[in-house]
């Protein structure tokens, strides 16, 4: 079955997902993707949906949830002459109320594109006489390889590596949307990939609670239909579960989730989508805070940002359009928040796929 899977036409699969969607749908529905696979997936397959379906963008990409903030921290420290701070390139154009990482660079700071955080591990080898400092953002498909790292440099016995650590856990994000007071989701689409790691048992309270579908689905574009499918059909039929459509299993990666538990404790930061303080996000443990960047620099002064609507956005309460800035001031060559930087990004996704509304108007 799964050879047949992996050859079907995508077209005549496309159109059928289409069909089926079309002639079940009896009344209207809003479906969050919680993936940036499924946002730089969508195209203009939002036009190709039923009327009744909305499909909203969550905050599915690595940089997008993470905290203006912790940009400010890693602005400030990227200014330290005796600092190398090292993380993936499309977190360096993440914009705070200091500026990105790109401007930090242009005003001297020792800033470096990393594809890997192992790279960053043997720049910290190479510069002893630096400290190197690593910005570990993303949910939980990004955390075990981050962990990782951490763990070779204490095995290396590395005293001048650190993680500024600005990870977000999935299954919070869903929960802070869903008590948002606007909240107008009535069903998740989850990332395959996060699962994969750390399995789905997580969401199944928060489907029962909150009587609301979720499904986990890979980030392809046939994925995407395939979840928008499956949960519709909960939807019309009044059923609220975890349906897995993805090749993960229920507990997930045991080797990776025990990576993340031994280097990281969760703990309550705020996310982008939301001011509440809650558990959702990761910290280095204190069997390994040597390794951890505030500690090391101390207090950090952070500012906010006032034009850029991106937890409206986030949370599904505004579409990109409603932000006075979108396609005039903020653009993916000029972006003023994080939503608009990477090809995940809700406002970079929409701003793509619809040419002829980027000015917002």
């Amino acid at each position: 079955m799964k050879h047949l899977d992996d050859h079907r036409d995508p077209l005549l699969e496309r159109r059928r997902l289409l069909a089926r969607l079309r002639s079940s749908t009896t009344r209207a529905w809003t479906i969050m993707d919680v993936c940036g696979g499924h946002t730089r997936s969508r195209g203009r397959l939002t036009e190709l949906l039923p009327r009744d379906i909305t499909l909203l963008p969550g905050p599915g990409c690595p940089g997008c949830a993470l905290p203006p903030e912790t940009i400010d921290k890693a602005v400030a420290i990227a200014a330290r002459k005796d600092v190398i701070l090292t993380g993936a390139p499309e977190l360096l154009r993440l914009p705070g109320g200091r500026g990105d990482l790109l401007g930090a660079r242009a005003r001297g700071g020792d800033v470096r594109a990393v594809r890997r955080p192992l790279d960053a591990v043997r720049i910290a080898e190479g510069n002893p006489d630096r400290e190197v400092v690593f910005l570990a953002a993303g949910f939980e498909t990004t955390a075990p390889a981050n962990a990782r790292a951490v763990l070779h440099a204490k095995a290396r016995g590395l005293g001048n590596f650190r993680v500024l650590v600005g990870h977000s856990l999935v299954p919070p994000a869903i929960t802070a949307t869903l008590e948002a007071p606007d909240d107008r989701v009535q069903a998740f689409l989850a990332a395959g990939q996060v699962c994969a790691v750390m399995g789905w048992t997580e969401y199944e309270p928060i489907a029962a609670r909150y009587r609301v579908p979720i499904v986990v689905t890979g980030p392809g574009p046939l994925d995407l239909l395939e979840g928008i499918a499956a949960a519709t059909d909960q939807l019309e039929s009044g059923q609220a579960r975890v349906e897995n459509r993805y090749a993960a299993r229920e507990s997930g990666a045991l080797a990776g989730r025990d990576l993340v538990g031994r280097v990281f404790r969760v703990t309550g930061l705020s996310w982008r989508g939301t001011a509440r303080r809650a558990p959702g996000s990761l910290r280095l443990s204190e069997e390994f805070a040597e390794y951890d960047a505030e500690l090391r620099f101390g207090e950090l002064h952070t500012t906010g940002h006032s034009g850029c609507i991106a937890s409206d956005i986030l949370r599904g309460t505004k579409p990109p359009i409603d932000c006075a800035s979108y396609g005039t001031r903020c653009t993916p060559r000029t972006p003023l928040g994080a939503p608009m930087v990477s090809t995940r990004g809700a406002c970079a996704a929409f701003y793509t796929a619809t040419p002829r509304r980027r000015s917002g108007r």
